[in-house]
């Protein structure tokens, strides 16, 4: 008798911590339902912890007004900063044909979609300079999973900024596809891209055109297509337009206020919590308050 009763008390203490595991789990479920994620790309120059003053500026902007809502990618570039250029303009026309089996697509995903990530949050993937090749590629592999809505149940947001990645290629024609059957939600191109920054599309529709596109960049001189200076020029006021701006603070307030206000692409809240710190930090860069010999 006293042997049924303590297995009977056993068997209601198991299934009540079961109980109360399950709906532990289904209440943090309902306090992240809805909720955003933005994963930000960074370029060529970056590492997992080095940045240039655009990089460092977003990455510290952003966290700022999103917290743990905002992620780097890491862990997705090579020591040498011009193999990270290299890999992106191979790699800015066609989708990567298997990109589990590409270190740095897969390393991205594994980052992005892990096992505590939640399919209701709304994904928004972010990028700059080479990093939006990355981005790219990593798009279209989660746009090719999730055909079925297994991974995500919303469609997730894209941003290429200032981007090598040409609107004729294969890729982003595969990215509007995407978008066109729901998977993708918002495509952010033209406004995040400067006007007169002769390295935007570089990556043309081919390997051979990225590649001449990339020596008439560096080299002008002996280029038809392409004016000085040359993209080697990192001169901050004489250099080229995209390495010019990598060195500003301004660019990064300028892509704070295209993805979170002007598309408001992680809701209200943080929305507002954007024009508040566009409008401080602004007020820094104006010319009197500048420390002597600083650049915005």
């Amino acid at each position: 008798m006293n042997r049924r009763i303590i297995l009977r008390f056993y068997f209601i203490f198991v299934l009540n911590e079961k109980e109360m595991k399950r709906r532990k789990i289904d209440k943090t479920r309902d306090l992240f339902a809805g909720r955003y994620m933005v994963w930000f790309f960074a370029g060529g120059e970056s590492r997992d912890d080095k940045f240039n003053v655009f990089t460092g500026s977003f990455i510290r902007f952003m966290k700022q007004i999103l917290g743990e809502d905002f992620e780097l990618v890491k862990g997705i570039y090579f020591s040498i900063p011009m193999l990270n250029v290299a890999w992106a303009m191979n790699n800015s026309q066609f989708p990567i044909s298997d990109p589990k089996k590409n270190w740095i697509t897969e390393a991205a995903m594994q980052q992005m979609i892990h096992d505590s990530f939640f399919p209701d949050t709304r994904l928004v993937i972010v990028s700059s300079s080479s990093g939006s090749v990355v981005a790219a590629q990593v798009a279209c592999y989660i746009a090719e999973r999730n055909r079925d809505w297994l991974i995500l149940q919303k469609p997730f947001d894209l941003a290429l900024g200032a981007t090598m990645i040409s609107k004729e290629s294969e890729i982003y024609k595969d990215l509007i596809e995407y978008q066109e059957k729901g998977i993708i939600g918002k495509i952010i191109y033209d406004d995040l891209q400067d006007e007169g920054d002769s390295s935007n599309g570089i990556g043309d529709t081919s390997r051979h055109q990225a590649w001449a596109n990339a020596f008439g960049l560096m080299f002008p001189y002996f280029s038809r297509k392409f004016s000085s200076p040359s993209f080697l020029n990192t001169h901050p006021l004489k250099g080229h337009l995209h390495r010019r701006r990598s060195k500003t603070v301004q660019k990064a307030l300028d892509f704070v206020e295209v993805i979170l206000v002007k598309h408001n692409l992680a809701g209200d809240h943080y929305q507002e919590k954007a024009k508040l710190l566009i409008a401080e930090e602004s007020l820094k860069l104006r010319p009197e308050n500048m420390p002597e010999g600083k650049s915005t």
